[in-house]
């Protein structure tokens, strides 16, 4: 494929039966999500947000983060994981503490109470995933919604305009 071609190809607008397979994608992601939150709220009393930051927080080494490094890790913008953490820390499952190296910075760690409530969340919410995605598709659809997953990424990262 030319430049040309490319261009015209990028300015196309979707076919219908594109853009159906675009909402079907879309909408069921969301409902996916929104159901996968509402469990995780009524089973364990965390939010999506707070499982996102405990689990970055589990993974990390002396299951410590600095704040920068876990709105990187966890994909948010500073201003909304601060006010996320401040929610967080009034309600006892994380502290903040000076960082070591830099007194500017904070180093954020979960609290007794944050590790039990993660811990807790965890296996309801994995049985959660099973029933809701991963037993619905057959091996071959999750094999291709990894694909997908991959592709959509990669494509993404690459900067397309």
């Amino acid at each position: 494929m030319n430049d040309s071609q490319a261009t015209t190809r990028a300015r196309r607008s979707p076919a219908a039966d594109e853009l159906r397979t675009w909402r079907n994608f879309i909408e069921t992601t969301d409902e996916l999500r929104s159901t996968l939150a509402s469990r995780l709220q009524s089973e364990s009393g965390l939010s999506t947000g707070d499982y996102a930051v405990l689990l970055a927080l589990s993974d990390a080494e002396n299951r410590t983060l600095r704040s920068s490094d876990l709105a990187s890790t966890i994909g948010w913008a500073r201003s909304r994981l601060s006010h996320h953490l401040g929610r967080m820390e009034r309600r006892g499952l994380i502290r903040r503490e000076e960082a070591q190296t830099d007194s500017r910075g904070a180093e954020i760690a979960p609290t007794p109470t944050g590790t039990e409530a993660f811990r807790a969340a965890t296996a309801p919410h994995l049985h959660a995933i099973r029933e809701l995605f991963i037993d619905a598709l057959t091996p071959a659809q999750l094999t291709a919604a990894d694909e997908i997953a991959d592709a959509l990424s990669a494509h993404l990262k690459e900067g397309v305009h």
